[in-house]
């Protein structure tokens, strides 16, 4: 029935742990295989080493919130918003700004 989800390679979804210095400290990162590859290639669309966006994501995003609790949680939702993006399911600010109403 969903063989193209069944039938995926299991090197695929292996864990692989990555070493990444991010200000300074070098941290352990865990995600599967497929997520790596998806981030190499954002990484390399932007013009950054996969470290050095991984490292840039990391700050924009302390900067932004203060906090990451799960790091390699967020790796994964961005490598799904950059999917939905390659594939024009992403919904831009203009789709998602609230209308305003005139009432008379």
């Amino acid at each position: 029935m969903c063989q193209i989800y069944s039938g995926t390679e299991p090197e695929l979804y292996q864990c692989v742990s990555r070493s990444v210095r991010i200000n300074g400290v070098v941290t352990s990162l865990r995600l599967e295989l497929r997520f790596w590859q998806i981030l190499d290639e954002i990484a390399s669309g932007e013009g950054f080493t996969t470290p050095q966006f991984l490292g840039k994501i990391h700050d924009e995003a302390v900067a932004e919130r203060g906090d990451i609790p799960n790091f390699a949680s967020l790796m994964r939702v961005i490598c799904t918003v950059y999917l939905e993006k390659q594939a024009g399911l992403l919904a831009t600010p203009k789709d998602t700004a609230p209308q305003s109403r005139l009432v008379s």
